[in-house]
């Protein structure tokens, strides 16, 4: 008779017992290193760094790479700060805290929103317009660079790839503007 802790629960049939040591012990953990998502997040790691530190080579050191959260996401036109918790996927309290840190660089402000008298648009300063004017300069630099280590032919066709995948996710149009919500985006 097979002991009762060795049959599985959906047909009664001897298995063995499965830890989590077997269950990995034939398989190599190169899969945790080698994944889509783990390669992606590296990446974008890398990137977002070489812009901050081109952004730093031009005396922009105010804003930090969670920053990137809120200025990412800000419509030019202002935006109101449930829909940047909703775009930047985070809460209102974490997007709170992002806007105040932000508020306090001098980067964005809080007006009132002209078409509801009782909510807040969140835009950007004249000072945040320059900062976002240095970062795009730096995200292009950190973009040409890539083309040089990768050659052009290669980010080009990440771009595009990345693209197809992803454009249905961006919750900003090619203006910068929020799109219309779809039930996918609730």
């Amino acid at each position: 008779m097979v002991h009762p802790a060795k049959r599985t629960r959906a047909t009664n049939s001897p298995t063995r017992i499965r830890t989590t040591e077997s269950l990995f012990a034939n398989t190599s953990a190169e899969w945790r290193h080698t994944n889509v998502g783990r390669l992606l997040n590296n990446a974008v790691r890398r990137f977002e760094t070489r812009v901050f530190e081109l952004l730093a080579e031009a005396g922009h050191t105010e804003a930090r790479l969670s920053h990137l959260n809120l200025t990412r996401n800000l419509d030019a036109g202002g935006t109101r700060m449930i829909d940047l918790a909703r775009r930047a996927g985070v809460t209102k309290q974490a997007i709170a805290e992002l806007i105040v840190q932000c508020e306090e660089l001098g980067l964005v402000t809080r007006v009132s929103d002209p078409t509801d008298g009782r909510a807040k648009l969140v835009k950007f300063t004249e000072r945040g317009l320059e900062w976002l004017a240095a970062f795009g300069t730096a995200l292009k630099q950190a973009e040409h660079e890539m083309q040089q280590e990768l050659g052009i032919l290669r980010v080009d066709g990440l771009k595009t790839a990345l693209k197809a995948y992803a454009d249905a996710f961006d919750p900003l149009d090619r203006n910068g503007t929020r799109r219309k919500q779809t039930v996918a985006d609730d």
